[in-house]
């Protein structure tokens, strides 16, 4: 058998509402609860399972989906639609913009609970992309 990611925990300041935004967002219904966790299953069949944390316990991630073209649009006009806002590049230097990496299309934005979410309709290959230093 070849390994697979199954699932992981997603720190949350609320799980509900975190798991109800990102599902909503990329168009995928979020479970019922499970114990401490809300699950979304994504199309490959990995589970995010959605906990509450206190704040000061949450550490802050990224998280990047792959989606087509048309799930890609569906997902962007959900994101303009909520008002919720977006960049181009990881570090939030260009707001309001979609980047055009590997001949695709990617955005990223933050979830409730202030962790990076990121949609790209090509996988990342070849030559890391140049975003500039962080700071």
């Amino acid at each position: 058998m070849s390994v697979e990611l199954n699932h992981t925990i997603v720190q949350s300041l609320d799980k509900r509402e975190s798991a109800e935004f990102l599902s909503r967002i990329l168009g995928l219904a979020a479970g019922a609860a499970w114990g401490p966790f809300i699950p979304m299953t994504t199309g490959n069949g990995v589970t995010l399972d959605f906990a509450t944390v206190p704040a000061a316990s949450i550490t802050l991630q990224h998280y990047a989906f792959l989606v087509s073209d048309e799930e890609f649009d569906a997902s962007f006009q959900r994101i303009q639609d909520a008002g919720v806002d977006y960049w181009a590049d990881p570090h939030g230097r260009q707001p309001g913009e979609i980047n055009h990496l590997f001949g695709g299309r990617g955005v990223y934005f933050k979830d409730p609970s202030g962790h990076g979410m990121e949609i790209i309709t090509r996988p990342y290959g070849g030559q890391a992309p140049d975003f500039g230093t962080a700071g």
